[in-house]
């Protein structure tokens, strides 16, 4: 009697990934070659089966179903053979079609698959379209030790499945099901403990400097200090590259810090790995986590912001912050709506800030300066998404669309006759070969002189390489375009490297240029370094002028240019040419002197 397939029990034909036994390719040839078989699969008890045509393994084809005879096979403990189906009163007018080629199945024979510790997982089946008349004894061996190797391979597969190979702990995948084990165990919640050994960067300049091998040592040398600090009866696991995690017994971890106190100084010893010392820079984190929210949820996320705000702290350890959680995860989202915006430009603009000549009084320049107003969230404070975009690796693209959108607004005002120039802010990402090039493409684009372009550069910035700095800024020049230092007076510079820079102009940083009013020190630094300046043949500029003090201030100093709220607040573009229009000019330095 012929069993219908809709009653068979079906199974799922996996790809290599889903169940990966090392060595089972190797296996399954040698079994297709000692018994002359042309089929081979391993059919496990839960009724999946894995099946190899002549030694390959054959491709997935969804559900198929399985025959009670491979089904009776999988869920027994003693082994299967059948010489010939069609001789076989169990198998009599039933056709057992073969995994792979035409015709039904005349000989099978399979042996149970357990593993080293006596698990029965299965069976190992082999079959062919032709009868036997006897299965030999050297054959029922080479089945029998085939089946072997495989339930050793299950063990393997396991133990890799659970163990990282350079430093034999546990990892990720035993990490949760070891905390889920935990958690179901009637414990109300557990403390998770992640140690960062060093930041990416940091760990990646001693694989740079040092190779794998070193690294690896490294590994070793801190996991076994690391578990000589855990509490008792820890276990230790590798989540990561350069990170440990365990799931801590005491549920009352803060009662008494100071063991974290005493792991974070441990830690913070040098290493002597290969010989070599070495210093690390790690960080410690905690959380407490209950079983609903490890369902669905991410302890070792969570934890490792914990861990990586210890690296940037004193104390070196730190216990997870939910709301520092949800600033990073705003940052993140916010980093990819900055890239849509700058792809769609619909979310951008650009303001624009005058800045007079204080002989004359009269506008002749303004700074592009970028606003972004998001959809959902307001005004992103420029600050902020700026600090962003240079952390996310985007301010190539930032730059590029602050030079097109500011030079064709340029070459708009000046074609309308309004004889002014433009100043567009440079990050130090940006300061290599490529920004000349771009920099032509976008003046020649737009019919705009590159002696009406000023690029300001932080003084960090150009001090920070001086040599290939200059070369680079020198280039610039060359093309015609002006180079402020920006921010002058917040960094550390170098007075001798200060003078071979090739830049025309040095903007006072607005935080002295604020404090004139209040402080007379403020006041002394922007007069000192206003007339510095002017001797080594910069242009000064002062910025933060908001009030009429202020500006009649800088009037009496050696400045050449103002800017502030008290000239004007950075403008969008249409209220530009209205303001330049009614623009009367301000008090000048050549009026105070025609007074007197």
């Amino acid at each position: 009697m012929t069993t219908p397939a809709d009653d068979l029990p079906s199974a799922h034909t996996a790809t290599p990934e889903s169940f990966a036994v090392p060595g089972f390719d190797a296996v399954v040839r040698l079994v297709t070659h000692s018994l002359g078989v042309p089929v081979v699969s391993l059919v496990l008890n839960s009724g999946a089966a894995y099946w190899f045509a002549d030694g390959n393994e054959l491709p997935a084809h969804g559900p198929r179903a399985l025959h009670p005879l491979l089904l009776q096979a999988a869920r027994s403990l003693a082994p299967h053979v059948v010489l010939d189906a069609f001789d076989d009163e169990r198998l009599r007018g039933t056709a057992v079609p073969l995994a792979a080629g035409p015709g039904p199945m005349r000989f099978f024979a399979s042996e149970p698959v357990c593993t080293l510790t006596g698990q029965h997982i299965g069976a190992l089946c082999v079959m062919g379209p032709l009868p036997r008349e006897s299965l030999g004894e050297s054959e029922q061996t080479a089945l029998r030790d085939a089946a072997s190797l495989i339930g050793a391979g299950v063990v393997l597969r396991s133990y890799l499945g659970r163990t990282d190979p350079t430093t034999q702990l546990p990892h990720r995948y035993a990490f949760f099901d070891d905390l889920r084990t935990h958690l179901h165990e009637g414990v109300p919640h557990a403390w998770v403990i992640a140690i960062d050994v060093a930041p990416v960067q940091r760990f990646n300049a001693f694989v740079r400097a040092m190779g794998h091998v070193y690294a690896d040592e490294l590994m070793r040398t801190v996991a076994a200090r690391v578990t000589q600090q855990m509490p008792a009866h820890t276990r230790l696991y590798q989540v990561g590259a350069t990170r440990f995690a365990a799931v801590l017994p005491d549920h009352h971890m803060l009662d008494d810090t100071s063991w974290l106190d005493d792991l974070v100084a441990r830690l913070r010893w040098p290493f002597d790995c290969l010989g070599i010392p070495l210093t690390i820079q790690p960080g410690v984190g905690l959380l407490k986590i209950n079983a609903d929210e490890l369902r669905g949820g991410d302890p070792l996320r969570l934890v490792m912001n914990a861990s990586h705000a210890a690296q940037q702290s004193p104390r070196g350890w730190a216990v997870y912050n939910r709301m520092q959680d949800e600033q990073q995860r705003q940052e993140f989202l916010l980093v990819t709506e900055l890239a849509a915006a700058l792809n769609e430009g619909a979310e951008l603009d650009l303001h624009y800030q005058p800045r007079v000549d204080l002989d004359s009084g009269r506008c002749i320049a303004l700074e592009a300066l970028a606003r972004w107003h998001h959809p959902t969230l307001g005004s992103i404070p420029p600050a902020h998404f700026v600090a962003l975009a240079e952390r996310a690796g985007l301010m190539h693209s930032f730059t590029q669309w602050v030079m097109e959108r500011g030079v064709s607004q340029l070459a708009v005002w000046r074609h309308a006759g309004y004889d002014i120039k433009l100043s567009l802010n440079v990050s130090s990402t940006d300061l290599g070969a490529d920004l000349v090039g771009r920099l032509r493409s976008v003046a020649e684009q737009h019919k705009v002189g590159l002696d009406a372009l000023e690029l300001e550069f932080t003084e960090s910035t150009l001090m920070e390489h001086s040599a290939v700095t200059r070369r680079h800024l020198t280039a610039i020049r060359d093309l015609g375009a002006g180079i402020a230092i920006d921010d002058f007076g917040t960094g550390y510079s170098n007075l001798a490297a200060l003078r071979q820079m090739p830049a025309t102009s040095l903007k006072i940083d607005q935080s002295f240029v604020r404090g004139m009013g209040s402080s007379p020190h403020d006041e002394a630094i922007v007069r000192s370094v206003a007339e510095l300046a002017r001797n080594m043949g910069f242009r000064v500029v002062v910025e933060g002028v908001e009030t009429s003090n202020i500006y009649e201030s800088v009037l009496a100093m050696a400045c050449d240019e103002a800017q502030g709220f008290h000239i004007a607040r950075p403008l969008p573009s249409s209220d530009v040419p209205a303001w330049l229009a009614g623009h009367q000019g301000m008090p000048s330095r050549r009026a105070v002197r025609w007074g007197q």
